[in-house]
This record gives C-alpha cells, sequence and structure tokens, in this order.
C-alpha cells in the first residue's frame, strides 16, 4: 500500500551566494523571505528578487503590488512616492527543467508506455507554463536522444515516444545523467538572462545495466551541477540507495508500476509550487545620497514577514520609471524544493484474489511502494 509522504521533509531553502551585497532575510511571524538578488540602479531604481514561503514551508503564490510595503532606514515609503511594481521575472531570470526518461528494452516492452506517455504529459502540462522544459530519453546507447529542446512542444514530443524503439536495450543510467547535467548546464550557461535556475527530473525502471559509467562519475558531476535533481523509480528493479544517488533533492521509489503516474505528479507539484514563490518587486527610491537600508514586508492573509538590504544611492536623482529593467549579475542560484503538507492516507486496497490455477502474487515491500524520500 502506498505510504503518505514523511512529514521529516527539509524546510524549503534556497543556498544562494549573494557577495557583493549584503541581502539578509528578516524572520517575521508567518512568512519567509528568502533573497535572491538585488539589483540598484540610476536614477533612482531598486529592484529586488526574491521568494516567499510560509515559516512551515509552503510556498506562497499571487501576491500583488499592494501585498507589499517598503521602509528605508525604519520609515515607510509612501506608494506614490515609490511606485512599486511587480515586474515579470522573465526581464532577469530563467528556469529550466530537463525531463530525463528511461526508453530502454525493460520499459519499452513492459506495456507500460500508455502510462509513461501520460504522466509525462501531465508533467509537462503542470510544469511548462512556469518553467522552460526539454525531453530527453535514453536507452543502453553512449549518448541521449534530445526529443523537445527547451522550450519547445513537450506533449507533443512525449506522444512520439510510443513509436519509439531502442537502439540497445540495455540500460545506461549512469552515461545519461552525466550526459543530461552537461546538457542543462549548457543551456543555462548560454541563457540571456542574468539569473538562472535548472532542476534535472529522471524517470526508470530499474538501475544501470550498461556500465558505461562509473557511479563515481555520476558524483563528480552532481557534486559539480548548480541544480536540483530528482529521480522517479517504478520497477521491480527498483534500487532505492541507486536512485538517492541521482536524485540529490528526493526521490520516488515504487515497486508497483501502477505508481507511474503518481511519481511524475510528486515532482511536478514540487516544481511548480517552487516556481510560483518568486517575487522582483520593483521600486523608485526617495534616497539621493548616502548608504540605506531598505525593508520589504510581505503580507498575505495576515502573515507577514520581511527582508533586507542595504544600498548605495549615491548620484540618485528624479526621473525613475520603476519597470526599468534590472541590471543583476551573472550567476546560478540554487533552488531548493520543499514538501508540501502531508496528504490524508489513502483508503486500504481490497483483498487481493487468487485466480483459477494460480495463487494471488504477495504484495511489493512497503518501504518500497510509492514512497516519497526528501534527500538531505
Amino acid at each position: 500500500m502506498p505510504k503518505d509522504l514523511r512529514s521529516s521533509a527539509r524546510a524549503l531553502t534556497l543556498a544562494v551566494v549573494l557577495a557583493p551585497l549584503l541581502l539578509s532575510a528578516v524572520g517575521c511571524a508567518g512568512l519567509k523571505l528568502q533573497p535572491v538578488d538585488a539589483s540598484v540602479r540610476k536614477p533612482s531604481n531598486v529592484a529586488v528578487y526574491f521568494t516567499v514561503d510560509t515559516t512551515r514551508g509552503q510556498p506562497v503564490a499571487n501576491l500583488q503590488p499592494s501585498d507589499f510595503r517598503i521602509y528605508e532606514d525604519g520609515k515607510p515609503v509612501s506608494v506614490l512616492e515609490s511606485r512599486q511594481t511587480i515586474l515579470q521575472e522573465e526581464v532577469a531570470a530563467v528556469h529550466y527543467t530537463l525531463l530525463l526518461v528511461d526508453m530502454s528494452g525493460s520499459v519499452v516492452g513492459s506495456g507500460d508506455m500508455p502510462a509513461v506517455i501520460d504522466a509525462a504529459s501531465s508533467f509537462a502540462d503542470r510544469v511548462g507554463p512556469y518553467q522552460k522544459v526539454a525531453l530527453y530519453t535514453f536507452d543502453g546507447s553512449p549518448h541521449l536522444n534530445q526529443v523537445v529542446p527547451f522550450g519547445g512542444n513537450v506533449r507533443g514530443g512525449v506522444e512520439s515516444l510510443g513509436r519509439y524503439h531502442p537502439k540497445d536495450p540495455s540500460t545506461n543510467l549512469n552515461g545519461a545523467v552525466v550526459e543530461a547535467v552537461k546538457a542543462l548546464s549548457r543551456q543555462m550557461d548560454s541563457a540571456p538572462q542574468p539569473l538562472r535556475f535548472a532542476t534535472l527530473v529522471v524517470f526508470t525502471d530499474g538501475t544501470d545495466r550498461a556500465h558505461r559509467v562509473s557511479p563515481d562519475e555520476v558524483k563528480r558531476n552532481l557534486d559539480a551541477a548548480a541544480f536540483d535533481t530528482f529521480a522517479i523509480g517504478v520497477g521491480a528493479e527498483v534500487d532505492s540507495g541507486e536512485l538517492g544517488q541521482i536524485g540529490r533533492s528526493g526521490i520516488f521509489a515504487s515497486h508497483n508500476r501502477a505508481d507511474i503516474a503518481r511519481g511524475f505528479d510528486e515532482v511536478a507539484a514540487r516544481i511548480e509550487a517552487a516556481s510560483k514563490r518568486f517575487y522582483l518587486l520593483s521600486y523608485c527610491s526617495p534616497s539621493r545620497a548616502g548608504e540605506h537600508d531598505v525593508e520589504i514586508e510581505a503580507i498575505s492573509e495576515g502573515r507577514s514577514g520581511r527582508l533586507r538590504h542595504r544600498f548605495n544611492a549615491a548620484g540618485f536623482g528624479p526621473n525613475c520609471d520603476p519597470n526599468q529593467k534590472p541590471a543583476f549579475d551573472v550567476h546560478h542560484p540554487r533552488l531548493r524544493v520543499a514538501e508540501p503538507a502531508p496528504r490524508p492516507a489513502p483508503p486500504p486496497p481490497p483483498p487481493a484474489r487468487a485466480t483459477a490455477g494460480r495463487a494471488a502474487a504477495p504484495p511489493p515491500p512497503a518501504r518500497q511502494t510509492g514512497t516519497w524520500h526528501p534527500q538531505r
């Protein structure tokens, strides 16, 4: 029987090195604002890119400019003076997701391809509105197969998988992960936006069988990767230990092939929630000289939280347009995805019935059935 999501999930964090900026989150009742980066430009533009979550780690989405208050040196800044606005984050940031699907002989010949196609299509529909999604596949061959580039028609590409025949029926899982890390890193490096986020999601039904690439090489590449990685493993040969080496941000492991859709949905839910928590708030500062502390307060459903940033207003003057494009330094902030609130336990399945001439098969071990494992 599938287990609930484990309640020991990590709180949502964003590990970002922001030197030489002095950015700090200020804990208040109910909300946590986590800074990502800040931009200060003449004539008097200040813009801060940050996330908003509850103190329990739940993303807070759909806030409006009126849900934020701005203070400079502890004093409120008039909305009429600041003209604060929320900019489209696409002007400064881009989010990529690479979906890597196992198309080895054991998957293609299992009869589960319709479930894989439906699950991957649903994943793309859920994540696609917030991230540029690419679809790659692998089998036992040395190299990946690009089905859909980043930002392409993933649903159309997924449907084509039903006609796929592996060139090599073995499973080059380790090699595929290493190549996917490199492909995602190249995409991030070529992005025009200064702030680049990425996530790798791997689906497989088992373990590496080709032995083209060692586990040590996988570890070295993932250690150097500046993004999150998730692994979905559904099948009789799934090894949670091996999946955990790949899914640094979390794994979904099950011996029950009926859990394919649930595995994709669990990961999609986390990426979708993480995408909705970002805000790019811009305003016109009334300061005209000197060092100042700006505090941004978010207020939602009676909860609040603040962040603080110190900036220099030297040379500031009039004629500020808060819609001016910010100037962020290029870097790859690390996105961490948290657990949602635990869901109620599903009802137990009906007792298995033996068919004529054959005993009912025993259920797979509960530890490996439909269980989400947040990684540390």
